[in-house]
């Protein structure tokens, strides 16, 4: 956003000390205060930043952490703002509020400088409370921009106030194209050099004689004069509303088709699982040969070719010479009943893979369809659910179900579950952490049940027909320390016994 224009916004705001009524966050770049007669809005999106005065907003609660924090601690009056000279940027002061929480007085500065646009929440000394995008000096030598720090402004520079200029003063721009005003006079980017040149007729890419340098002189007096000129100039280079629902939909498009290639490998497992089945009739047979001819079998063999009594031909048949023509049956046939069974789990998660991949990919036409409104629904709640880390599910009464698929994933899923979430375990066994996101509310039993079957199948007691869970509290539930990832010992459980097989109706979200 150019210095000028933010000036002319900074006009436009009502007279302070403002009264403010709470923060509204029309996307995760984008945070709105109320005051009386309208919304300051602050776009702080890398490339495209902007302030303005809005008489309406649509937008939530927070979207992001930095959101949070802004929405709790940005409160109390608006006693001023203060911009430097026509630098892009500008600080806001806030007298905190008094009450039963107390909130101290902060500032918070907007820098609108281009694609490193920030807005940054400072105490009262000047020190870093918050900020949306830390700087560190791996990209900015000059200042590191990191909660904790004192603050330090972008470093000065020396141009041209537009406000008190003469065509004179521009005369080194002759033969230059109208994009180099803005290296010449403050307040200005190339972009806006440009669109003022458009107002006044000119060229944009055409270097400047005398009379385009008079016609570009008088566009540059108008936009300091008269704010509405300067607006409607703004107005071409401000994102358009399309922009923000793609802001809101971009995010909500990756996640869902992150999820999509997940679904179609493990279609690609299940399918090479599937062919197990043909394969585990193979090694069963081959296990059958081998107690048929036993006593044709040399002890200490690698391998022995025998006749088929199926196909009528002979077979060469790969052995154990640790083991006898029995042992090697018994291991061909134990090698048969694994692939059996990694066949039928395949066949059942098969069918709900291509569901749930139906649904996925439903869910990305729909995105494409849906108004900024349903947008900033939906990446709030993907937001309130936490990154996707485990395995997700459905419950009955529509409650969430996590499952970890490692130590790794069992320990963040402790830390992301609240209080009152419940906690499953295999009983005596290793196994997965499972966790049912109540809400506060009380799950029905079945949403019970369907998380301890989870929490069955994902362990190993799985096959059993009458397993043991415990299940409690997440806040009943406590690390061990110097322990492994995921270890962690419990009380206050109690015990459900379920068949530790897949629920019926998996809906993975």
């Amino acid at each position: 956003m150019e210095g000028l224009l933010l000036w002319h916004a900074l006009q436009n705001l009502p007279p302070p000390p403002i009264p403010t009524r709470g923060w509204t966050f029309p996307d995760e770049k984008t945070a709105a205060l109320a005051v009386p007669g309208g919304f300051i809005v602050f776009g702080y999106r890398p490339g495209n930043p902007f302030l303005a005065f809005e008489p309406r907003v649509e937008g939530g609660g927070p979207l992001t952490p930095f959101q949070r924090v802004l929405k709790e601690k940005a409160r109390g009056e608006l006693l001023g703002h203060f911009q430097p000279g026509l630098d892009r940027m500008a600080a806001f002061a806030f007298a905190g509020e008094r009450g039963f929480v107390t909130t101290p007085p902060v500032r918070l500065v907007f820098e609108a400088t281009g694609r490193n646009a920030n807005l940054i929440l400072l105490d009262e000394r000047g020190r870093i409370l918050a900020l949306d995008r830390a700087i560190t000096r791996e990209k900015n030598r000059y200042r590191e921009l990191l909660p904790g720090r004192r603050y330090l402004p972008p470093p000065p520079y020396e141009k041209l106030d537009p406000r008190g200029l003469s065509l004179g003063d521009l005369a080194s721009l002759l033969g230059r194209p109208p994009r180099a005003l803005a290296a010449r006079v403050d307040g200005l980017s190339p972009r806006f050099a440009e669109a003022l040149a458009r107002s006044a007729g000119l060229d944009p890419k055409r270097p400047l004689d005398e009379k385009g340098l008079g016609a570009l002189y008088r566009a540059l007096l108008r936009a300091v004069m008269e704010p509405e000129f300067a607006q409607d100039l703004a107005a071409e280079l401000r994102p358009a509303p399309a922009a923000h629902e793609e802001a809101l939909r971009k995010p909500l498009l990756e996640a869902l088709e992150k999820t999509r290639r997940t679904l179609l490998a493990r279609l690609e497992d299940h399918r090479n699982n599937l062919a197990r089945a043909e394969r585990a009739r193979e090694k069963r047979h081959l296990g059958e040969l081998l107690l048929a001819y036993a006593h044709q079998v040399p002890t200490g063999a690698k391998e022995v070719e025998l006749l088929d009594y199926a196909s009528g031909k002979p077979v060469k048949i790969a052995l154990d010479p640790r083991k006898s023509a029995v042992e090697n049956a018994r291991a061909y046939f134990e090698a048969a009943k694994r692939d059996e069974a990694a066949a039928k789990r395949a066949e059942e998660l098969l069918r709900l893979t291509e569901a749930n991949l139906a649904r996925v990919e439903g869910e990305l036409e729909e995105i494409q369809r849906l108004p900024a409104r349903e947008l900033r629904k939906r990446l709030s709640r993907a937001r309130e659910e936490g990154p996707k880390i485990g395995l997700r599910y459905r419950a009955p009464g529509g409650f969430s179900v996590w499952v970890g698929r490692n130590a790794r994933e069992n320990e963040a899923l402790l830390q992301l579950a609240r209080s009152e979430d419940l906690w499953f375990h295999a009983q005596g066994v290793p196994g997965s952490h499972v966790i049912l996101r109540t809400g506060g509310k009380p799950p029905p039993l079945e949403a019970l049940l369907f998380a301890a079957r989870l929490a069955a199948y994902h362990s190993r007691a799985r096959g059993e027909k009458n397993a043991p869970v415990d299940y409690t509290r997440r806040k009943y539930v406590r690390k061990v320390r110097k322990a492994p990832p995921g270890t962690v010992t419990y009380s206050q459980a109690k015990t459900l016994f379920v068949d530790a097989s897949l629920p019926e109706n998996l809906d993975a979200v």
